[in-house]
């Protein structure tokens, strides 16, 4: 694990190299990168889904994860999505699990299915009750919350197990305090990692980061980046998930609504200096929230110096 003299070294030397150069030039391609999916809704969303797979595959992923609706709506096909892609590629395929609306005995049987598909790794959350306006409320017979949940799949296979972070902090927290807490006792039940929820400023996820080394958790923390095509969906978005969206980025979209090749050069810049700005901060490992589309995380790890390893990738594991 590096220091903070390690940290600063770093810093010093990523300020130096961006003076002296283009912001993206030489990089030395050691970032590693991993990829969120949801499960598609129709035929041709799992074409579209299938084509970013492919897209991205080439990159080499430490994993991709496929999501979990509110309340577990979409149960059956994250599964049928995160069991196609163990099967046909050679990806490691995460799936998110929730505890939402279910029963221990559900939950054990669900993460036992995915040990038999080949799954190994499970994105463990709490998950958002089925009601937008409503409050999470276990299951009578349910884990009680995401450090349950990773404790009880703990037990059931020695799973891979991500969890959820919050750079900005949980809205139901009490206290920024309590947030962290939380967290550590998601990894203290036998979580690996944390993968955050988006956020827009660098800064924002060096200080959550420094208060998580001052609480003695030395877990992974991978940024989760969301580059923003559509800035009214992504308003709606953060809100719910307590994510600032700086007054810069609104005027950065101004005027974009109806030039949609124009805000997807916006959008790429913006998640890309994001990126160059936390490896220069020491980040490796970034998460990409790709909305099913491969477009810009490609180009984003284009310029973060992660090319295709393996030119095929995706096809029949051996």
């Amino acid at each position: 694990m590096s220091t903070p003299i390690d940290e600063q070294l770093i810093a010093a030397r990523e300020a130096a190299r961006a003076q002296g150069s283009p912001f993206y030039a030489d990089l030395p391609g050691d970032v590693a990168v991993s990829f969120e999916f949801f499960p598609p809704k129709s035929a041709a969303m799992e074409a579209t889904l299938w084509d970013s797979v492919e897209t991205l595959a080439p990159l080499a992923p430490r994993f991709v994860s496929v999501t979990y609706g509110a309340g577990g709506s979409t149960r059956e096909r994250t599964h049928a999505t995160v069991a196609r892609i163990a099967r046909e590629t050679n990806i490691p395929a995460a799936a998110h699990l929730t505890c939402v609306n279910a029963s221990r005995d559900e939950i054990d049987e669900i993460a036992e299915a995915y040990w038999q598909a080949g799954v190994r790794h499970i994105v463990a959350l709490r998950g958002d009750p089925p009601e937008k306006s409503g409050r999470f409320e276990p299951h009578p017979q349910g884990y009680a919350n995401a450090a349950d949940l990773v404790a009880g799949l703990k037990r059931v296979r020695d799973f891979e197990i991500s969890v959820s972070a919050y750079p900005e902090v949980h809205p139901e927290a009490a206290s920024a305090e309590a947030d962290l807490d939380a967290f550590k006792a998601k990894l203290d039940a036998g979580a690996v990692r944390g993968i955050t929820q988006f956020f827009f400023e660098p800064d924002t996820f060096f200080r959550f980061r420094d208060r998580a080394a001052a609480a003695g958790i030395d877990a992974e923390l991978v940024p989760g980046i969301l580059p923003v095509t559509n800035f009214a969906n992504l308003q709606r978005m953060a809100a719910p998930c307590g994510t600032a969206v700086p007054a810069w980025m609104a005027r950065l979209f101004e005027g974009l609504d109806d030039k949609p090749a124009a805000r997807q050069l916006v959008a790429g810049t913006v998640a890309a200096e994001l990126c160059r700005r936390l490896y220069a901060g020491g980040v490796r490992h970034f998460h990409f929230y790709t909305l099913n589309r491969a477009e810009l995380a490609y180009a984003i790890c284009h310029m973060l110096g992660v090319r295709p390893a393996v030119p095929a990738a995706v096809g029949v594991a051996a």
